[in-house]
């Protein structure tokens, strides 16, 4: 089997309910093919560049699969037909990364230097 890195790109009015439904349809998908998605990684509501399909904004979810080729090709079929997907990019890649992806890292990074900034460290003045 081999090894891909799949991210789409859902509407921005999809209701987070509805985004995390098409995740586990595409992961039936997968499953039903002989394959695995070994880890989901929702990335939120972000910007985008430029407008896809009259879409400022889109959510962002990312996929680990370990699969044959048939079932992520059925996976992008799938996609390509349903309205809700505006994008999607599979790359195959030689491992997959464990732990959380560079974007999740970033988004923690982000949030730790927030805190730091909200709750100063009170020194003494002597």
């Amino acid at each position: 089997m081999a090894l891909y890195e799949h991210v789409f790109l859902t509407r921005q009015d999809a209701a987070p309910a509805q985004v995390e439904a098409l995740t586990e349809q595409y992961k039936a998908i997968i499953a039903a093919g002989g394959g695995n998605v070994t880890k989901t990684e929702y990335w939120g509501l972000k910007s985008l560049t430029y407008r896809v399909k009259k879409n400022r904004k889109a959510h962002y979810t990312l996929f680990n699969i370990d699969s044959p080729s048939a079932a992520v090709i059925e996976m992008e079929r799938q996609m390509s037909i349903s309205e809700d997907v505006i994008r999607y990019m599979t790359v195959k890649v030689e491992a997959l990364e464990e732990g959380p992806s560079a974007q999740m890292r970033r988004r923690e990074d982000r949030e730790r230097r927030d805190d730091r900034n909200d709750n100063p460290v009170e020194t003494e003045n002597n």
